[in-house]
Parts: C-alpha cells; sequence; structure tokens
C-alpha cells in the first residue's frame, strides 16, 4: 500500500505502508519513507494515484508524474496556463494500471490524458471559472465538476465535452462518486448532499456542523469526511445518520482522507482509512476500533509541513507508468517521409513562406535543433510546429 501527500511547502512524500513485524496477527503497521524532495515551485494543490502511478498538481501550472514502485518522478506535464485543482485517475475494475487520467484547473477547463504512455487526448473548457472537485465515474464515461461559478456540470469523457451543467443554489467544494455509481455527493461549507446519479435527485443532506475539506467514499454505503472539526466522521449514507466517529484524529484540521482496503487486500487484514492533517501528520487507523471507542493510530509519519492533500493505492502492477514524447524518434522516422512547419514558416524578417515553395531534406533530426529547411533568399525558420508531410509534396 502506497500514500502519496503534497504540502504547502513545495515538498511531495511518498511513503510505504508495511508491517512492522512477521507476525501477521500483531497488525502492526509502519509509514516508511520512500521518497521527498520539492518537485514543483509553487504550493501542491491536489494528488492522485492509481496501481504504480501518482500524479501531483500546483499553482505552477505544471502535473508531475511517478512511479511509486521505484519511487520515481518520471518529470512534468506542460500543457496548461493556469494553477491545476484537481486530479483523478480512471482505472477498470478489472485492470491494475489505470488506463486515464483526468485534471482540472483554475481557468475552467478539463483534460484528459492517456497513461500508455501520458500524453494529452483532449482538453475543453467546462466551467467559466476556477473548478473546485473532480469525479470520474465507475463507468469511465463521464465526469462530474463543481466550480466557482456554482455550477455543476457533466462531461462526456467518450466524446471529451461538456454535456450538461445545472446552477446549484450555493459553491460546492467537493463532488464525489459512491463505489456502485448509482449515488454522488456534494459537499458545500458543513453541508453534504446524497444525490441520486440517474436524475441528480436530492435524496437527504448531512449536517457536518463545521466545513467539509475532504471526503472518501467506502464500502457499505459509508462516506469518510473530514476538515474543520479534526475528527474523521463515518456516515451511513443509506440512512442519513453518523455510523461511527474517531474524534480528535488530528490536532488540526483534516486535509486529506484515504480508504486504503477498497481494491486489495484479504478479508482479513484491516480496514484501514488513512488521514492528513496540516499538523504534518499522516496516519492510518482501523476503523473497526472505531465503533466501540476511540482507537489509537495504527501508523503515523511526521511530514512537519503544512500537509493540503493525500492520495493512496492499494493495487499491485507490472507495468511501469512512462511520459509521452511529443516527437518520434530519429531512428523511428522512415526514410521517404519528411518532416516540417505546416502551414508557415515565421522567419526572422518575420515573412510569411509557403511550404509548397520549400525545398525539404531528409535525414534531418527533430526538436531543438536545425530542421533543414531551405529558400533562395530567406534565412532559416526560427520556430514553428512540427507535424508530418509526406515525401510526394
Amino acid at each position: 500500500m502506497s500514500l502519496i501527500a503534497g504540502s504547502y511547502e513545495r515538498f511531495i512524500w511518498g511513503f510505504k505502508l508495511k508491517p512492522l513485524t512477521h507476525d501477521p496477527p500483531s497488525q502492526s503497521l509502519t509509514l516508511t519513507q520512500i521518497f521527498s524532495y520539492p518537485s514543483h515551485i509553487a504550493p501542491i494543490t491536489t494528488v492522485a494515484a492509481a496501481g504504480p502511478a501518482a500524479a501531483s498538481g500546483s499553482s505552477d501550472d505544471t502535473i508531475h508524474i511517478y512511479d511509486l514502485s521505484s519511487a520515481a518522478s518520471l518529470g512534468p506535464l506542460h500543457h496548461f496556463s493556469s494553477s491545476i485543482t484537481s486530479l483523478s485517475f480512471y482505472c477498470p475494475p478489472n485492470l491494475s494500471f489505470p488506463r486515464n487520467l483526468l485534471s482540472a484547473a483554475a481557468d475552467g477547463t478539463i483534460s484528459i490524458f492517456d497513461t500508455e504512455p501520458f500524453v494529452l487526448l483532449k482538453s475543453f473548457r467546462s466551467h467559466k471559472k476556477c473548478i473546485n472537485d473532480l469525479a470520474v465515474h465507475p463507468s469511465g464515461k463521464l465526469a462530474l465538476s463543481v466550480s466557482r461559478d456554482g455550477c455543476l456540470a457533466m462531461s462526456n469523457l467518450m466524446r471529451g465535452k461538456r454535456s450538461f451543467c445545472c446552477r446549484l443554489g450555493k459553491e460546492a467544494t467537493i463532488v464525489k462518486f459512491d463505489g456502485s455509481g448509482e449515488r454522488f455527493f456534494m459537499a458545500s461549507e458543513e453541508k453534504i448532499g446524497v444525490h441520486l446519479a440517474e436524475d441528480a435527485r436530492l435524496l437527504f443532506e448531512l449536517d457536518n456542523q463545521k466545513r467539509v475539506l475532504c471526503a472518501a467514499p467506502g464500502e457499505g454505503g459509508i462516506l469518510f469526511t473530514g476538515g474543520e472539526s479534526r475528527s474523521i466522521t463515518a456516515w451511513d449514507t443509506n440512512s442519513g445518520k453518523v455510523a461511527y466517529c474517531i474524534e480528535d484524529a488530528h490536532s488540526t484540521r483534516l486535509k486529506g482522507i484515504v480508504v486504503l482496503t477498497k481494491d486489495g487486500g484479504s478479508d482479513d487484514e484491516p480496514y484501514l482509512v488513512a488521514s492528513a492533517s496540516s499538523d504534518g501528520f499522516i496516519r492510518v487507523w482501523d476503523v473497526r476500533m472505531a465503533v466501540k471507542e476511540k482507537p489509537n493510530p495504527l501508523a503515523e509519519a511526521n511530514t512537519k509541513s503544512r500537509l493540503t492533500c493525500l492520495a493512496g493505492s492499494s493495487l499491485k502492477s507490472s507495468k511501469r507508468p512512462r511520459i509521452g514524447k511529443s516527437t518520434p524518434k530519429e531512428e523511428d522516422i522512415n526514410k521517404s517521409e519528411y518532416f516540417c512547419i505546416l502551414p508557415f514558416i515565421l522567419t526572422f524578417q518575420s515573412s510569411i513562406i509557403d511550404i509548397s515553395q520549400l525545398k525539404l531534406e531528409p535525414g534531418h533530426r527533430v526538436g531543438k535543433k536545425k530542421y533543414g529547411l531551405q529558400r533562395k533568399g530567406r534565412q532559416k525558420p526560427s520556430f514553428g510546429f512540427l507535424v508530418y508531410v509526406p515525401s510526394t509534396m
């Protein structure tokens, strides 16, 4: 089991949850740090994890990808012009490796990435203002998003566009689907609405008394929430009542909750929930003990930083995440094909040159080096877009 947390100080933290002893009945666990470094140049706002892949988004307008199995950073994705506010992986139930990564940004756009390798598939505008949260349906065909424009939007992920939008009574900050996809939850300040996914009808509203900052759906209709109350509250969304609560789980407000045993592990393993707080602590709880009395954390780690988000993964996969390249390798270029700048080339004299007048030379590298494009009386191009052009042109 792996955990990844982001902090206001730009640091990303990675942990492995391992048994402290080789005696399974003891259930003693420890959080072992696998990496920690400043991966962004601005505060980290959101993290996501699925299988061996993890991602972090920041207000520096970038997403960084990580390989949890090797504790390595794979580099950033530069496709954005505003802060990243939410990340979500889509992993089909029968797979252990995520199929897509979805991101939401402060300019109201949603981006869809393929994960084998990580390449941008589509970006589209879903809201007029900053998106607060994004949730992907278990089918992977649609996503819900809430924004500062006070709207709830549904996006068709098959077509890559917004298909529905409605104005809410007040701004929602959190949206989550349950495990079956039949219901979804929206949090606004201290209120949590339980909605039917079929028609968005409000079934009932949960009152947390204090502002909700994080939520995670569990098994059996349980929804875990945390926030300004400093407690972890488990709601029974079938009855609308509190199932149990871990009082004073942290000394300050909670910023992240992760259910760790939803996807893997045997039935004999404890039901684990991890929480992160602004106090810098990450704690792992066996919530079955909370039904009887206040439990002690099974494991904890002190990052000594202001944590802003938390994500985790229980899946194991033999695949390794990698980032796709925007240009092909030199050995992949066929000798009968050329690369040029389309549709125009801008020279140092700010002249527009039609590509039909260019003399193309094969065998040159693509990328930051010279393109090998020539024309009499003109200097070589300064910049442009690389696209494929057949040699019959």
